[in-house]
């Protein structure tokens, strides 16, 4: 579109497309276009470019299940919306305060240039003001805007993607992992238990749609069993756990969150739940192992994982990719099956969404007969 845009994934940063409908919600299947007529008044608001600071010649707007986006001249701002899906809970003004400023924390490891300031939205006497003296009603998260033409996506789906860009990822993941905090004993990060309640609600949150195109019976059955065979190894995941391998991690590491910028940028991570982010650095990297499989370059997944592992020695990584990859493309499948039910985004979209995650569930097989 000629205008540098910061790839907002989940709730995402990244680019908007003109005349073509790209998704990536939540953990992935993230922006599309918003199609509802029915917007908060703030919203509303937030569409003119009178509405900014700085300038703002038009003004876009996508959404997610769980965020407004607005993109204005050269920053991308952020807005919960007030829901609960019990792994994440937004449902109070406080509580989306305190998220977004854990998403500035959070994000700020590893983009401090990007991620800017927490904003509110105030009311007076029904007008809205970017911190005015109003009462404030809703709080957000300001962003820069990066260059769309330099979105790790973007270059991946152009056929221009090599290994010196994941080289250079590896080289930034490698200082975050050693800095990231080790999660605490007293909790139950990375136990069997707690990775195999991750994996056993996705099962229940897809239950609904198995037998359609998407989700087979026989490919739902399959893949819970891979499941509980790999989960009945407790002794795998203390070993990882005890050897300090279980670390507060990015938790949404796939090419929509990396601009391959002269500075790498690798931005939008998960903040709304501990749980999902403390976790195996294994797991981390499974994420974008399994995108580079999914988009056909196996070759490159490979590299990724075996250049970690030659700067870091951690060659368990290996005893459980397969498992968290299988994971992470179940996830993926779950909520393209989620925004295909999703009334809102409109029938293309949908039909989209279902056909995506047809392909997840596919990959997740593959990996479970592997």
């Amino acid at each position: 579109m000629g205008v540098p845009v910061l790839r907002l994934h989940r709730i995402a940063i990244g680019p908007i497309r003109r005349g073509k409908e790209q998704f990536c919600m939540f953990f992935f299947l993230g922006v599309f276009k918003m199609v509802s007529p029915h917007l908060p008044e703030y919203i509303r608001h937030l569409l003119k470019g009178s509405s900014y600071p700085h300038d703002a010649d038009e003004v876009q707007l996508l959404q997610t299940h769980v965020s407004y986006i607005t993109f204005a001249g050269k920053y991308v701002y952020k807005w919960k919306k007030p829901v609960d899906f019990g792994f994440l809970d937004f449902s109070t003004l406080a509580h989306r305060h305190f998220y977004c400023e854990e998403e500035l924390r959070l994000n700020r490891r590893l983009c401090p240039e990007v991620y800017l300031e927490t904003i509110a939205i105030t009311e007076e006497d029904g007008s809205f003001a970017l911190n005015g003296q109003g009462e404030v009603i809703e709080y957000g998260v300001k962003m820069l805007r990066l260059p769309e033409e330099l979105m790790m996506e973007r270059i991946l789906a152009e056929g221009k993607l090599l290994t010196h860009h994941l080289a250079k990822i590896v080289e930034i993941l490698m200082p975050f992992y050693t800095a990231a905090t080790i999660a605490e004993p007293e909790h139950q990060y990375g136990t069997v238990d707690a990775v195999g309640k991750a994996v056993r609600d996705n099962f229940k949150q897809t239950s609904r749609f198995v037998g359609g195109t998407a989700l087979s019976a026989d490919r739902f059955r399959l893949l819970q069993e891979f499941t509980d065979d790999v989960l009945s190894g407790k002794e795998l995941f203390e070993q990882r756990r005890k050897a300090g391998y279980i670390k507060e991690c990015h938790g949404d590491l796939h090419s929509g969150n990396i601009c391959l910028d002269q500075n790498v940028h690798i931005f939008d991570c998960i903040e709304f739940n501990k749980s999902l982010r403390c976790i195996d650095i294994a797991a981390d990297l499974a994420f974008l192992a399994m995108d580079l499989d999914f988009h056909n370059r196996s070759d490159l997944s490979r590299f990724f994982v075996d250049y970690f592992v030659d700067l870091s020695g951690d060659s368990g990584v290996f005893d459980v990719l397969n498992f968290y990859k299988c994971y992470r493309a179940y996830v993926r499948g779950k909520i393209g099956l989620l925004t295909s039910d999703d009334s809102g985004v409109g029938t293309e979209i949908s039909r989209k969404a279902l056909q995506q995650a047809g392909r997840y569930f596919q990959l997740a097989e593959k990996y479970a007969t592997e």
